[in-house]
């Protein structure tokens, strides 16, 4: 398994990082467990959460997957052979997320975040956090392809010193080693860069976005701030939430897949959508290649990605995805995805 240098930290990060939002809702614990071992014999040392896990969010089951991170670390004693990022929400009503304090909205407070990453060390039953990410803006933002309205524009937001300053305490504390951002834009992270720089607070090491064959927006705005700043994206959805596996293909809807439990996959959907992720899989089977390893290793080759994050439900899915890091990529692969890409260019924002 390839390390890469995280940020500028000098951390050194597998070049793929388990993503664990499914336990706790998906996957048992002992299912997450049996995951997390693996992961770690195939050599990947990085683990993503957050508070928010397991998903969908829901005040059940909210803080289900940082618990069983956990209780993997008190079980095997194998926290310092693993780099842990974890998240702290962003602007949300969200309000179930911090015990006893009633706030009317999720916010990247100074208050906030104390109470966030005491809670998340609780769960996660470990003194430090590697990577605390916050895991979308505090200011209004279009994500997800949405768009602004007039008044979301007016609405007041923490500024970006004040959210460094509460989590610089924290790194201070030496509760959290590093910050990073998620789900963030080309203006947010110039300005939190350039309030590190004037302040003294901590700079960014890395953002996660969610990137895949059917979505590279990454690469308008993003990537030219991220090479020169040394911000290491750190990729989501590589399988487009599993529509690049094929598993979707023609209407299929698999019983336990996300799709047939939760129905939360409309931006992979549109017709133009489908066209795009069909292609995909044609070229796979052309190139006699799984095709999500085709888009995993697609990622992987990206010269500005810091690591890939992937998710799996079961062992044998877990095994093919960290399989894809192996492939080799072809200018042939190269060519073919960047024409299909050159015809419909990012349907799944």
């Amino acid at each position: 398994m390839q390390m890469r240098k995280l940020g500028r930290t000098g951390i050194d990060v597998s070049s793929c990082c388990l993503g664990t939002m499914t336990f706790g809702q998906q996957n048992t614990e002992a299912e997450g467990h049996a995951q997390m071992d693996y992961a770690l014999e195939r050599g990947i040392n990085f683990f993503d959460t957050a508070e928010l896990y397991s998903i969908p969010p829901m005040a059940e089951t909210y803080g289900a997957t940082e618990k069983i991170v956990g209780s993997w670390f008190k079980k095997t004693g194998n926290r310092d052979k693993i780099i842990l990022a974890s998240k702290i929400v962003g602007r949300s009503g969200l309000n179930y997320m911090r015990g006893d304090k009633q706030y009317e909205l999720m916010r990247v407070t100074k208050e906030q975040v104390d109470i966030a990453v005491e809670q998340s060390l609780s769960r996660l039953q470990t003194d430090y956090i590697d990577l605390y990410q916050i895991h979308w803006p505090d200011r209004k933002v279009a994500l997800f392809g949405g768009a602004m309205s007039e008044d979301d524009w007016k609405v007041e937001s923490e500024s970006f010193e004040a959210q460094l300053e509460a989590l610089n305490a924290h790194v201070e504390k030496g509760n959290i080693r590093h910050i990073g951002l998620s789900n963030e834009t080309p203006y947010g992270v110039m300005k939190f860069l350039q309030a590190a720089e004037a302040k003294g607070l901590p700079r960014v090491a890395s953002i996660q976005n969610a990137f895949s064959l059917v979505n590279r927006e990454f690469e308008v705005g993003l990537e030219e701030v991220c090479r020169h700043e040394d911000v290491s994206l750190l990729a989501y959805s590589p399988l487009a939430q599993g529509y690049l596996t094929g598993k979707y293909r023609d209407g299929a809807l698999p019983l336990g897949s996300r799709k047939q439990l939760f129905e939360r996959l409309g931006r992979y959907e549109g017709p133009i959508a489908e066209k795009a992720i069909t292609a995909y899989l044609d070229l796979a089977l052309e190139l006699d290649v799984d095709p999500t390893q085709l888009a995993i290793k697609f990622c992987d080759t990206r010269p500005y990605m810091g690591s890939t994050i992937i998710g799996s439900t079961t062992m044998q899915q877990l095994e093919i995805c960290i399989d894809a890091f192996d492939l080799e990529w072809t200018e042939m692969m190269e060519d073919c995805v960047n024409t299909i890409h050159q015809v419909q260019p990012n349907p799944c924002p």
